[in-house]
């Protein structure tokens, strides 16, 4: 369905979406970019972002060119296949997202609360261990749906109450009985949302703790700081992500849920690049110098 049938909406939307999945872009290869080219910042924590900038342009170029495509055809319609890859896409990427904030989670634990033996446990090995675990933890997700969302019937009077392929409204359309259907998003909701953020808030549980153990509140603040950029990202991912798939409606299209649904494809993955650059000296310093070198 449309974004919006506003009228006066229509001649901005294009040039609204394009500006910000181009500063997405940007923003994005930029991270990656200055952590690749500066030797500072080979290690475990940037290596996870650089992989998390990664999954996020990913992630947003599964619905974002597809809708800009639509608003400039006035055509809404995508087909059976079309309607599959998106959502399994957006499944994978979406889901390395979800994965990668909890491995930081973990690297920020274990660099604060086991900080002795942080260079022996974040070994090369392990971290590229833990981004392929998180891709195909993603893969495992995207068949998950796939194998209840394929049976749905391809009649041209179908509708999908979003402007892309969600999987929850594909699921919806299946043609698989109901309890096959619960099951599959109880157990996605389970595995892939409870068990992550509870890991999160268990690691940043045992963070606080450790901090508040440090007598100096300078020095509180400075091993803090290194998790405030992290812990925004984490409350902009899980906030979007819960307000459109507990509080909207998924049975239509409402102004509510078309907010909501902007926020957690579009505005949020725009918003990361920025969050870690403007409050990490490093990433800004790095910058900085890949700027002088190309200068």
């Amino acid at each position: 369905m449309e974004l919006s049938e506003d009228p006066d909406l229509q001649p901005i939307l294009p040039g609204l979406f394009l500006s910000m999945y181009l500063v997405k872009l940007l923003g994005n290869l930029l991270i990656i970019l200055a952590v690749s080219s500066d030797s500072h910042l080979h290690t475990p924590m940037y290596f996870f972002l650089s992989n998390l900038s990664l999954a996020d342009i990913c992630f947003i170029s599964t619905t974002v060119p597809k809708m800009l495509v639509n608003i400039q055809t006035h055509s809404r319609a995508i087909s059976y296949v079309g309607c599959l890859t998106q959502m399994s896409f957006f499944l994978i990427f979406g889901c390395m997202d979800d994965m990668l904030l909890t491995v930081m989670a973990y690297d920020r634990f274990v660099a604060i609360c086991q900080a002795l033996h942080y260079q022996v446990i974040m070994n090369p090995r392990l971290c590229g261990l833990l981004v392929l675990v998180s891709f195909f933890l993603g893969l495992l997700e995207f068949l998950l749906h796939n194998l209840v969302g394929l049976p749905f019937t391809n009649s041209k009077s179908v509708e999908i109450a979003y402007f892309f392929c969600d999987h929850s409204q594909v699921l919806s359309l299946s043609c698989s009985d109901t309890l096959t259907k619960n099951a599959v998003m109880c157990f996605v909701g389970a595995f892939y949302g409870f068990l992550p953020l509870s890991g999160i808030c268990f690691s940043y549980y045992k963070i606080v703790s450790t901090i508040l153990r440090i007598p100096s509140s300078s020095g509180k603040y400075k091993t803090f700081s290194t998790c405030g950029s992290h812990l925004s990202v984490v409350c902009l991912f899980y906030g979007t992500d819960i307000g459109v798939y507990l509080l909207s409606d998924k049975s239509s299209f409402t102004r509510k849920g078309a907010v909501a649904s902007v926020m957690y494809t579009v505005v949020t993955p725009m918003l990361n690049p920025f969050v870690y650059s403007l409050s990490n000296k490093d990433i800004n310093n790095a910058l900085r110098r890949l700027h002088r070198r190309t200068v």
